[in-house]
């Protein structure tokens, strides 16, 4: 007698899930597997930080630089190219410092208001650099914060003050950005590369076109880069960009500024009203 055959059930066939036909579930995937987590931990809302991967704390980035002006300059290639970069590290590792203070300071005013949700939750994409600092500083208060981790084949990683229950690993990017855009009330952007400018300028993009119709504020953190590396002059002067966008925006250089726009903004627009009996996350994209 021939042995019967046993027939996968369709969630279990990982050939299916994995093809193009099973696409469609994994992008549902993405939507409803965070949506129950940030329903079963009241996740109410977030304050999103975006920023640069590569930037590192100021004593890691010390340390790398007491390397090379203690090395033989003949034992290193392009010695005085490594040597500009180690210096540019350590400067640049003022706005790690900042961030993770900044979050510190919002996590510990967020966890001591009187909600039933846990309100204005630090969220990052879960990596290394800004990403590390704003998560850091979350946790030095003592505080929850949130990890969207995106699989790319190098820099990014869970770093390890995410919070274990609220750190995602996204395949898709729009799905990530979508989960950055969907809780969030507060963007905090600090300098960074190619990522930045995407996330910061989509974002800008569906304020600007009312796609995303909450009140979100911006805050941009030191216009001197960003002014050095993005011409808004320019954009305005010839026309692309009109001159009230530069409204959707706030510039800020410190972190005592960038907390009271924060904190001043979320506590005009968001904590006069009700809360629901029912935590869940709330609809503001058309």
């Amino acid at each position: 007698m021939a042995k019967a055959h046993k027939t996968v059930k369709a969630y279990e066939n990982d050939d299916f899930l994995s093809s193009s036909d099973g696409r469609i579930l994994r992008l549902l995937a993405e939507y409803l597997e965070p949506k129950a987590r940030f329903k079963k931990h009241k996740i109410m809302d977030t304050i999103v930080f975006f920023g640069s991967a590569r930037l590192k704390p100021k004593k890691e980035a010390v340390v790398n630089l007491n390397k090379f002006k203690n090395a033989n300059p003949k034992s290193i290639p392009h010695f005085a190219q490594e040597l500009r970069k180690a210096q540019k590290q350590v400067d640049m590792s003022k706005y790690y410092e900042d961030a993770v203070e900044l979050s510190r300071r919002l996590t510990e005013w967020s966890m001591n208001l009187e909600t039933n949700a846990n309100r204005f939750i630090v969220c990052t994409g879960g990596g290394p650099g800004i990403m590390e600092a704003a998560n850091r500083g979350a946790k030095k208060a003592g505080g929850y914060s949130v990890g969207l981790n995106i699989s790319i084949p190098f820099e990014q990683f869970v770093n390890n003050y995410v919070t274990n229950e609220l750190s995602f690993e996204f395949h898709y990017f729009f799905m990530r950005k979508f989960w950055f855009a969907y809780l969030s009330k507060a963007l905090i952007v600090f300098p960074g590369g190619f990522g930045t400018f995407d996330e910061l300028f989509e974002i800008l993009t569906l304020v600007q076109t009312e796609k995303i119709r909450k009140k979100l504020t911006i805050v941009i953190y030191d216009e001197k880069y960003w002014k050095s590396v993005v011409n808004f002059d320019a954009l305005i002067e010839q026309g692309v960009i009109n001159e009230s966008d530069m409204e959707l925006f706030n510039f800020c250089n410190d972190v005592d500024s960038a907390f009271k726009i924060v904190k001043d903004h979320l506590e005009k627009n968001f904590l006069r009203e009700k809360e629901p009996a029912v935590i869940e996350p709330r609809i503001h994209i058309k």
